[in-house]
């Protein structure tokens, strides 16, 4: 026997296999004879209800489309206070977005760097120019003429993270 019959014999197997525990199942739990053309047409409504036009969109997943943020310099306060680093450089915050941001109110994703506070070793004090952290943090945004506009009650941070060089 062929390497292909072999395997579409054992597919065949499966699924009678399966459609037998289905339709035992169905007497079992309901008492009933099973309407066995009603049970196998839900199985298919099923299947191609997963490779429809309308639910296809939602299993492919999108670049997130980046957002110019129009207050930096509060949510870079904002992120400070809340991820308790000594400070976040606001060149390197970038926010991203997955819904439609001309919408009133989107959802953003914030990723940002933040500094550690300074290290003392044997008196002397050691500034080191070097982020050390990885911020990402949630937030609602508002579009503005300038950019979006972050809604500093709703940052949420998601996740400090060392970076190790």
């Amino acid at each position: 026997m062929s390497k292909i019959l072999k395997f579409l014999l054992i597919i065949f197997l499966f699924i009678g296999f399966f459609e037998a525990g289905l339709i035992s199942s169905y007497t079992i739990v309901t008492s009933k004879a099973p309407d066995i053309k009603g049970l196998i047409d839900l199985q298919i409504e099923t299947i191609t209800g997963f490779f429809s036009p309308e639910n296809i969109n939602e299993f492919i997943v999108k670049d997130p489309d980046p957002v110019q943020i129009s207050n930096k310099i509060e949510v870079a306060q904002k992120l400070t206070s809340i991820a308790r680093v000594d400070g976040v450089n606001i060149q390197n915050i970038n926010a991203t977005t997955f819904q439609n941001p001309n919408s009133e109110f989107f959802e953003l994703t914030i990723i940002a760097v933040g500094y550690a506070p300074p290290n003392e070793t044997s008196g002397q004090i050691i500034l080191s120019g070097e982020p050390q952290y990885r911020i990402t943090a949630t937030a609602n945004g508002k579009f503005t003429y300038s950019g979006a506009e972050i809604d500093l009650d709703s940052i949420k941070v998601i996740s400090v993270l060392n970076i190790y060089n």
